[in-house]
This record gives structure tokens, sequence and C-alpha cells, in this order.
């Protein structure tokens, strides 16, 4: 509750604020009730540029203006300000003493602007601010009022050039006019549409004025009435508008080609000016050229942001008070500034002049110190000197790139192996014989050599050849020579067992050669082991009769005794007796006294 509480009194007091602000702003308006127009209706004559030439005097030609070379002393403070009390008068002799400021500027191209009101745009939104206002916000030093406008819709009127913009064309409308060109000339009199838009040598600053004043140190206010036409206007005619006491307010040059800026204090009718005393007045100053600005409440003057003049105008909040009106262009004195005032971009602004940066030159550092064709056909001129194009070096860019290097300003490294070189440009490799690859570090393979390895071996037996001259007489080292072992090796593995594959299916035997052995073998075994068994069989049969005979008696016939002595008597000779022993023993018959038969 308490944190709703302090942020409605901070609205309040915001709101309070801005009504004491907007208050405060409104009591410093004026009525606009000292109104000196020189026209009733428009503004400016209606016609042409080349009736203001016909009209004017044979000793001027065929030239509407007056050009003068501007002072650039910058060994003097910008601009010097003196008020000035005068006595002047009337056409009865009767003197008046009238009030003023005169403010001489020395260098006027650095140190003089046409602003807008309020600022850049402020003509095109038809503004109409206090003199005190733009000056504060421009950082004027000195400010006066300068172009006519239209009281109640705030339209600017007559040509406006701000600072090299053009504002405003008034498509040729013939006044007086007071403008600086980009060479610093300063211009007064009539100037046609097309010298408004002249590109050759153009306005950096403009403004339109009614009533040339002086021209080449004389009075031209009479001509000037001829040329601007004589129509009446809402304090009466052009030539009252010129004879009327009012507040004035003139700028001009003297013969140094220094700018005179001119305040007169008054008001319409009563105190003031008119123009003859005016002219008069800067004539005895010295002033050559001077036109006159708009006047009246209108007229006034700005020191440092403050009003330093006496209006004529009453405040709409106490009429027994005097406000400055809210006006149109002003004429501003400020510090020297830079064209343009970031110095393009490449410098400093000190004092008016632009410190340019390393390789940028000119007043503006516009332009580069290196200039073509200093860096020839193979580079481009930059702040920095020559940038060489890729393949090229040198401070001119006239040296091709050292062996091993390429690319812009050679600063890149070739990484081409083997003797090979590189393009300067792309640092592509060109291969010697007998390599290939981006970098040339791969030799040609086995059967191939010459350039980029595109020539095949002939030699016997598809012998490989030296990669650079394809002779076949080559003795390999090195890696190519374990390679080629390996290689060696490899491919009589491949054939070995390609043998074996192929030998694996041919026809094959029923039985292995291990089949037959194992088989052979056992087969002898066998039949060893029958012989034996035999044998032993035998001598057994013969030695167990031997043993019987002795303690019993047999039964042998005696057509047997004959094979059983011989078996006995050859039993340690197996060799001889083996068959018939076999045949004796299958078809003997034993008798035992034991045995019942037969044995």
């Amino acid at each position: 509750m308490a944190a709703k509480s302090v942020k409605c009194w901070h609205l309040w007091l915001l709101l309070l604020l801005s009504v004491r602000a907007s208050v405060a702003k409104n009591s410093r308006r004026s009525m606009n009730d000292d109104v000196l127009r020189p026209y009733t209706h428009g503004h400016g004559p209606a016609h042409s540029h080349r009736y203001v030439r016909d009209c004017q005097g044979i000793l001027y030609g065929n030239t509407t203006h007056e050009s003068w070379a501007s002072s650039n002393d910058r060994g003097q403070p910008v601009a010097e300000s003196r008020l000035f009390v005068t006595d002047v008068k009337d056409v009865g002799g009767v003197s008046r003493w009238v009030y003023g400021h005169m403010t001489v500027v020395h260098d006027p191209l650095q140190t003089v602007s046409v602003v807008e009101p309020g600022g850049p745009g402020g003509c095109k939104m038809n503004h109409q601010v206090s003199v005190e206002e733009t000056a504060e916000a421009a950082g004027c030093l000195y400010a006066q009022n300068a172009g006519f406008f239209n009281t109640k819709s705030g339209v600017c009127l007559g040509n406006v050039v701000s600072n090299g913009r053009l504002v405003q064309d008034s498509r040729g409308l013939q006044n007086a006019h007071f403008g600086i060109r980009k060479d610093g000339t300063l211009v007064f009199g009539y100037l046609s549409q097309e010298e408004v838009l002249d590109k050759s040598n153009p306005f950096v600053q403009l403004v339109s004025g009614v009533i040339w004043l002086l021209r080449n140190g004389e009075i031209y206010i009479r001509q000037s009435l001829e040329a601007e036409c004589n129509k009446t206007q809402e304090t009466g005619s052009l030539q009252k508008f010129v004879e009327v006491v009012s507040a004035r307010t003139a700028v001009g040059h003297d013969a140094a080609g220094k700018l005179i800026l001119l305040h007169i204090d008054g008001q319409t009718e009563i105190r003031g000016m008119n123009l003859w005393q005016l002219a008069n007045y800067m004539k005895d100053n010295g002033v050559i050229n001077a036109i006159n600005l708009d006047g009246g409440g209108s007229s006034t003057y700005v020191v440092n942001g403050s009003l330093a003049s006496y209006p004529s105008d009453h405040c709409k909040s106490d009429s027994k008070w005097r406000c400055s009106r809210e006006v149109s262009t002003v004429l501003c004195v400020h510090k020297r500034r830079c064209q343009p005032a970031n110095c393009s971009g490449n410098g400093e602004c000190v004092d008016g002049h632009c410190l340019c940066k390393k390789g940028w030159q000119g007043s503006a550092c516009d332009s580069l110190v290196c200039q073509p064709p200093a860096c020839g056909p193979h580079g481009v001129c930059t702040q920095d000197g020559c940038v060489c194009d890729a393949g090229w070096r040198g401070k001119n860019c006239s040296q091709e790139c050292l062996t091993g290097f390429y690319g812009d300003s050679c600063n890149k490294t070739c990484s081409c192996a083997n003797g090979g070189s590189c393009d300067p440009v792309s640092g592509r490799c060109t291969c010697l014989p007998g390599f290939y690859g981006e970098t040339c570090k791969q030799a040609c393979p086995l059967g191939f050599f010459g350039l980029s390895c595109a020539e095949k071996c002939d030699c016997d037996d598809l012998c490989s050849c030296d990669p650079q001259t394809g002779s076949c007489n080559v003795t390999f080292q090195g890696e190519t020579n374990n390679t080629l072992h390996d290689a060696g090796l490899c491919l009589a593995k491949q054939m070995l067992t390609s043998w074996k594959r192929e030998d694996a299916n041919n026809e094959k035997p029923y039985l292995r050669e291990r089949s037959w052995l194992i088989i052979t073998t056992t087969l002898t075994v066998v039949l060893m082991a029958s012989l034996t068994a035999h044998a032993v069989q035998a001598c057994r049969g013969s030695v167990a009769s031997h043993s019987a005979g002795r303690r019993d008696y047999s039964y042998v016939p005696l057509s047997k005794m004959n094979g059983a002595f011989l078996c006995a008597k050859d039993a340690e000779d197996n060799r001889k007796g083996n068959a018939e022993l076999e045949d004796s023993d299958s078809q003997d018959e034993i008798w035992s006294p034991t045995g019942s038969g037969r044995a």
C-alpha cells in the first residue's frame, strides 16, 4: 500500500513539473504583434531572373550578384561582438538613439552556418523555434534570426541551404540572397535557379532576404526596389517596408572578407532604423555588400544561448513584458567545424581542421595519399599504401613473388616437395617428372613414369622403370626397394596359395598316403604276429611230445614217427620245416592213456 502511495506521489510530481515547464514555456511566447512583412500575398516578386538582369544598370553587365573571397584568419578569435549605441537623424533632422549589436566573423566558411528552426528538418516540418533554443541546440556562440517565414503556417520562405544540404528551392524566386560557396566565396545579390543548384562550386550556406542594401560599397536600395517589385503588404507598400523604422537584421562583409552580422533593436514605427539608415550605418562601418533579413518582431540576437537583444513583441502571458518570437532559420556563429564534421571518417576535427589518419590527405581527409598509377597494373591504392594482387610484391607491386612464396603480397609459403614449383598466384604445385599429388610428395606408381606419371613403362617381363626417365636399367633404393621386396613376398604367398587351391580342385585318390602307410604297417604287424604265433605253437607241441614219452606210453603210428622225429629234430631251424610241421600237426593223431580217444 505504501509502495502504491509513493508511486502515485511520483506521478503527481512528474505531472506538476511538466505543467510548470509548459507554463514557463508558454509564458515566454510572444504575441507576434510586431509584424513587418514585405509582401501581402505570398513572398517575393513574380518576375523572372532575366527581368532582374535586364533592369539593372549597364555597369553591372549580366551579373546579378557579387562574389567576394572570404577571410580565413585563424589567428584571431572566432568572432568579435560589440554592443553599440548610435545617433540616427530622421528626415526632419530629429536625432534618436539606436541600440544594436555588430558581430565580426574572421573565418566565415568554417564558423558560420544557416540553421533550420530547432535543427535539421525544421523547415520541412514547418517548425517555429526561438533563436535561443536553436542556438543552444546548434552550439552557437552568437546567433541572430535570418530568413523570412509565414507567421501563421511556419513555412520557411525563399532558398535555404544548411551546411551543404539543400533544404528548400524557391524555383528562381528573385529576392536578395546571402550565401557561402564551398570554396569560401561570399555571395550577395540575385540568383537564378541554375546558380542556386550549381554543382561545380555549390553553396554550403544560403538564405533569402528582401532588399539588397549595399552593392560594391554603394547603397543599392532603389535598384533593389525595382528588381523586387513594389507590392503592398501588411504594413503598407514595399516602399513603406523600406522606409519604416523598426527592429532590423542584416548581413554583409568588409573589404577583408570578414562577415558582418548586424542587429538593431527597435519596434515598428516607434524605434529602430529604416533600411536607408541601416545601409548608411553599415557603409560607414566599412561594409561592401549587404542584404536585409527578417526584422520587426523577428529581430533577435543571442549570445551563448542567452537572449542579448530587446524584443519588440509582447508576451502572451503578460503584455507588460517583451518576449522573443519563435522564428524560422538562424545565422549561427560557432567554433570552427570541419567539412564534413567527421572528416569523412578518416580523420579528427581539431579547431576546424581535419587531422587525417595515416594514408589519407585533403582538407576533408577524403583523398588517399596513394594515388593511381602508383601501384601499377598489379595493385590497388589503400590508406596503407599499395596492396598487391596475388603473385606480386614490392612497394609498387612490380615484382613477382620469390621462389617458394605465393598469394596476396607473396605472404604464403609454398608446400611443394621433391623440387616441385608452385604457382605464384594460387600456390598450385607443378611436379617434376616422377612425382604427383597436390604437394608432389608421392612418387609415380610402379610401372609409370614422366610428368604427372602419365606414361607407362615399356620394359621386358613387365619390369618397372625409372619413374623420372622411364629407363628400364634401374636400381630402386630405400622405400621403393622395400616395397618391391614386400610385393615379391606377397606375390609368392599368393602363388603358393593359388597352387594349393588348384591341387585341391584336381581329382583326389581314394586313400591318402597316410592311410596307405597305416594300412601297410598294420598288415605287416598282423602277419608278423601270425608267424610268431605259429612258430611258438609248433615248438610247444614238440616239447610236450618229448616230455610225455618219458612218463607214459603213447601210441604213435610208425608211419608218423618219421614226421615227428623230423619235427623234433628240426625245431631249431624253423625256416626249413615250417610248412611240413604244420601239415604233420594237422593230420597226426596222438594217443594218451588219460584220454579216451584221439587227441
